[in-house]
């Protein structure tokens, strides 16, 4: 038998490395060469007397093949094909740049098959250094040859002999490039040892998958890090943001069966998002008043809690002002809201007023413009003159509770509620705080009855009311504050300093701002925390401020009426929780800044340690106060632009001064 191009079988070498039954295989070679000449006697076509023995160099074989070819047959001119038109309905999620180089691997696919550039690949074949033959025998092997060089080509299976098919020179090209691929084969099959081929691979040694009808562009595709091959998105995540998200990670999206493939989870997770992808069966299960009890991807869960807060804690600014019924409120409270000591702003913000000013949702509104787009008001209540307004970060509202408030009247008497308490709480992931604003009594010598307003108020606060308590093992019917992680207690507590007024402002002269030890040591409520006998279990950071009572309105000076009030430290924020170390003290000052009352301003700055929790509370389900949301937000705008146009009239207009 012979090969299309008239060449007997073993043209096409195929190495055995065996040198057993050798006698066998050249018993074969030699039938196969007697069956080549009488086929090809007839025919004028090139044959070879005796079967090329594996020492035959390759590259002889290559330059006698066009030479013979040229003195024995006619060959004609073949126009090559034009590379095959793509099936285009399969590229509907091929982008440009990936369809450009299919069509080029295409194209090399058709010019090594072109018999007008069999010349180069002939070439580079030259330039190849051969390692001597293999020991063992060679025997023509036509099944081997036809799977390893001839499978892509499924003329060549077809094809008869060339003395035998229909116009036998007018298929020389195509018969030449079949023997270009043997080669190709012969050489991917490494026959050879040693040997350097210069071509690379033209079919690949398996068939190649399927496209993937995937529908991210490749902007969407590159701007994600899920896929298998960013195999150090972890350690990136981790340099970059401090903090990894353990919620549904690529092996549990995959282990689980959520997806099938690396591709299909494109623009599920971004290494620059804090959204991660939610299951099905989650959606299903949840309930967005009351939540789900899923131990995994639960809302108030780890998983949630490590994405917004990875170190576990959050900032919350307390701040206490007794506005003494002012109509008048400041022009700006930048100063008192976002201090510049922090770099940052908190995530939580508690304001209490005592003798609030008569326009309460105009001090409310003045509190959101302030704050800006970032915050939204979870919450506000009032007890006659007290207010009290919950700011809390606009992202971070879809994780408290319903918020539930409560309040005790100190002074029944009175028809106006001026003193009393003012009890605000709710539960943030899984962690309950309770914030108190009081205003006890006054007088310098009324410390027992501020002592009785105390208790009054931890006995009559009913608080909480359908929020279920954290840790009701740890709480007490008695004292309202056992019942919740974290309470802050602030308000115009009025208690005094125990001197007279020369001998303080003898010591505020002689001593600097920060140093205030000595004041302190006269300040009743710093000695009745000592004993015991009032804030049991609170704690009250280290004051570096001037007594914040009492002013003369509009004036940094003490009180110059004829009564000669003592200065005091009257307005306090003191702390406790139920755990240790949970709370941590940065800043605690006052705002001297804002001059319309006869008390300063006092602000605290706290880090507060938050525990996961469970979704089995009545959830707030992202309740704010959007009417004043929108108010402020108008009227920040309206500031600003009143800002610009004054800056434009300034630059426009000029002035001549006359000397």
């Amino acid at each position: 038998m012979s090969t299309p191009n008239g060449f007997p079988q073993h043209s096409g070498t195929c190495v055995t490395q065996s040198t057993e039954g050798g006698a066998v295989q050249d018993l074969h070679a030699k039938k196969a060469g007697k069956a080549a000449k009488k086929e090809a006697g007839g025919n004028g076509v090139l044959t070879f007397e005796d079967p090329p023995s594996v020492g035959t160099s390759l590259n002889e074989t290559l330059k006698l093949l066009p030479d013979e070819l040229k003195a024995n047959m006619k060959i004609k001119s073949v126009t090559p094909r034009p590379p095959r038109k793509p099936r285009l309905e399969r590229a509907v999620s091929l982008d440009e740049k990936s369809w450009r180089r299919w069509r080029r691997f295409r194209t090399s696919q058709e010019s090594l098959t072109d018999p007008n550039e069999t010349s180069s690949s002939n070439s580079s074949l030259q330039e190849a250094s051969l390692s001597p033959p293999v020991r063992g025998r060679a025997s023509p092997c036509h099944r081997c040859c036809q799977q390893n060089s001839l499978h892509s080509s499924p003329d060549a299976s077809e094809a008869s002999p060339m003395g035998k098919s229909r116009g036998g020179t007018s298929d020389l090209g195509k018969r030449a490039s079949e023997i270009s691929s043997a080669f190709g084969g012969l050489l991917r099959g490494k026959a050879f040892a040693g040997g350097k081929p210069r071509l690379s691979q033209i079919m690949p040694a398996q068939p190649l998958p399927p496209m993937e009808l995937n529908v991210a562009s490749h902007t969407l595709r590159t701007a994600n890090r899920i896929d298998s091959d960013y195999m150090d998105y972890r350690h990136y995540s981790q340099h970059k943001f401090g903090r990894v998200s353990s919620s549904l990670s690529d092996t549990r999206l995959h282990g689980n069966g959520m997806v099938y493939d690396n591709c299909s989870t494109d623009s599920m997770k971004s290494t620059f998002s804090l959204l991660n992808p939610i299951r099905s069966k989650d959606v299903r299960s949840r309930s967005y008043l009351e939540g789900s009890l899923l131990a995994n991807g639960a809302l108030l869960g780890a998983e949630e809690l490590s994405k917004y807060f990875p170190d576990r804690n959050i900032g919350i600014f307390v701040a206490t002002w007794n506005m003494q019924g002012q109509k008048e409120l400041p022009v700006n409270l930048d100063d008192f809201l976002l201090p510049t000591d922090p770099d940052y702003a908190q995530d939580m913000y508690v304001i209490g007023v005592q003798e609030g000013c008569p326009d309460r949702r105009e001090w409310e509104i003045r509190l959101q413009e302030t704050l800006g787009p970032h915050y939204v008001m979870l919450y506000s209540a009032a007890h006659g003159v007290l207010y009290m307004s919950v700011f809390i970060r606009r992202d971070l509202i879809w994780f408290c509770s319903e918020v539930e408030y409560a309040t005790v009247t100190t002074r029944i008497v009175s028809q106006i509620k001026t003193k009393g308490a003012l009890g605000i709480c709710f539960t943030f992931f899984g962690t309950s705080f309770l914030f108190i604003t009081s205003h006890f009594t006054s007088g310098d010598s009324k410390v027992n009855e501020r002592k009785l307003d105390y208790n009054k108020t931890i006995q009559a606060l009913t608080l909480p009311k359908n929020v279920p308590d954290t840790n009701p093992y740890r709480s007490s019917s008695s004292d309202v504050t056992t019942r919740f992680d974290e309470v802050f207690w602030f308000g115009d507590f009025n208690f005094r300093l125990n001197k007279d007024r020369e001998t303080v402002d003898s010591i505020l002269n002689q001593n600097p701002e920060t140093d205030m030890s000595k004041l302190l040591a006269y300040d009743q409520l710093t000695s009745e925390m000592s004993r015991g006998s009032i804030f049991k279990g609170f704690q009250e950071a280290d004051i570096h401020f001037r007594p914040s009572y009492k002013f003369d309105i509009g004036k940094d000076s003490y009180d110059t009426t004829s009564k000669q009030r003592t200065p005091s430290y009257t307005d306090r924020v003191v702390y406790r929780s139920r755990y240790k170390d949970d709370i941590h003290a940065v800043k605690y000052s006052s705002c001297p800044v804002i001059k319309t009352s006869d008390h300063r301003p006092v602000f605290a700055l706290f880090r507060v340690k938050v525990r996961p929790g469970r979704d089995n509370i009545p959830l707030a389900a992202g309740q704010f106060d959007r009417d004043l949301y929108l108010i402020g937000i108008k009227r920040r705008i309206t500031r600003e632009l009143q800002k610009r146009q004054e800056q434009k009239d300034q630059k426009s207009s000029s002035v001549c001064s006359i000397s």
